[in-house]
């Protein structure tokens, strides 16, 4: 496959919008010939931003037209498994926003459905390319902190934009709410870093009036390295926690703020700019133990590496950038945490 790789996107939401259309743009192994969304604004923007791209009013039309080698499934969370085993019986090359899935069968299916039909299939973990858990990782694996055992993780912010229907509407155990949203990234994230999870509890709580899915939820790990991981998701925080401590026998490295890279490619800022995922100085996280304390330059944030490595994955130079099969991880234990709830 020498010619650009055509790819559709499902879905100009958040995530098609702000995330994989920008992306694949910007990276000349792709074409983005794609876009569907039954929204006519949306319709409009996505013209507008891509007038190289069909725009399709729905996933039906998108499949009775030829001409594309990938699709990427950036639809609501409990679309994704229906959406993507059309795609992979299509024999199209399938990327799916995380997570995979809302029930780890759904996952299995689609998994042994792409082996059957030799079809790519991967999953969109972004998070995995964030510039301050990229710089966690490299500390950790350089034994900058020592033996360690405990890892914090918060993702947190105060929503006051209005939520889509389908978030609102849709129960956490469906695939709505912070857990499947956020939880899957910072599940998989810990399992990056510390390996498999031997035991776990969470509490997946709701604070706005009549919500349905949870919106400020915990979620404990153990891992079998020793590390416990205790990750906090919410969009209903005053004041933000730090994004990430972590605590070893050596030290401790503390890091405030949100990777860049989600800001910078909402306020359309390209993601070949030179400054793409580079984080200021002043929002450094530290490393030491107090009072002896030091900046540690942020890595640079990398979300262009996911269609980097899977241009290179279809065009049989190395492996998918996400395996389908380390999203049962965090799916199976968000889907047993709200079993357990109900």
């Amino acid at each position: 496959m020498s010619d650009p790789i055509r790819a559709a996107i499902i879905g100009y939401g958040l995530a098609g919008r702000v995330f994989h259309a920008p992306l694949i743009s910007a990276d000349p192994a792709y074409e983005l010939a794609g876009i569907v969304t039954a929204n006519p604004e949306r319709s409009a923007a996505a013209a507008s931003r891509h007038p190289g791209a069909r725009i399709f009013p729905t996933v039906d039309d998108l499949l009775a037209a030829d001409g594309f080698d990938l699709v990427v499934v950036g639809a609501p969370t409990p679309e994704h498994a229906a959406i993507a085993t059309r795609t992979l019986e299509r024999g199209l090359a399938t990327v799916v926003d995380k997570p995979l899935a809302v029930r780890s069968l759904e996952a299995a299916q689609l998994i042994e459905l792409a082996e059957l039909r030799g079809v790519p299939l991967t999953v969109f973990q972004n998070r995995r390319w964030d510039g301050d858990f990229l710089t966690v990782r490299k500390l950790v694996e350089a034994g900058a902190l020592g033996d360690v055992w405990r890892f914090e993780s918060r993702f947190e912010w105060h929503s006051t934009r209005p939520r889509p229907p389908w978030k609102q509407e849709t129960s956490g155990a469906d695939g709505g709410g912070v857990a499947y949203d956020i939880g899957a990234h910072l599940i998989d994230q810990a399992v990056r870093l510390f390996g498999p999870v031997t035991s776990y509890y969470g509490e997946l709580d709701r604070h706005r009036p009549g919500a349905v899915n949870d919106d400020d939820s915990f979620i404990a790990l153990s891992h079998a390295s020793g590390v416990r991981s205790h990750l906090a998701m919410s969009s209903m925080v005053a004041q933000r926690g730090f994004r990430f401590r972590v605590l070893g026998s050596g030290a401790a490295y503390t890091k405030w703020g949100l990777d860049p890279q989600e800001s910078q490619l909402a306020s359309g800022m390209s993601p070949l700019d030179e400054g793409f995922g580079v984080e200021p100085a002043e929002a450094w996280g530290k490393l030491g133990r107090e009072p002896d304390v030091e900046p540690v330059p942020t890595e640079r944030g990398g979300y262009r590496e996911f269609y980097a490595r899977l241009a290179a994955a279809l065009r049989g130079s190395g492996p998918l950038p996400v395996d389908p099969r380390e999203a049962f991880v965090a799916i199976g234990i968000i889907e047993s945490l709200h079993r357990a709830a109900r």
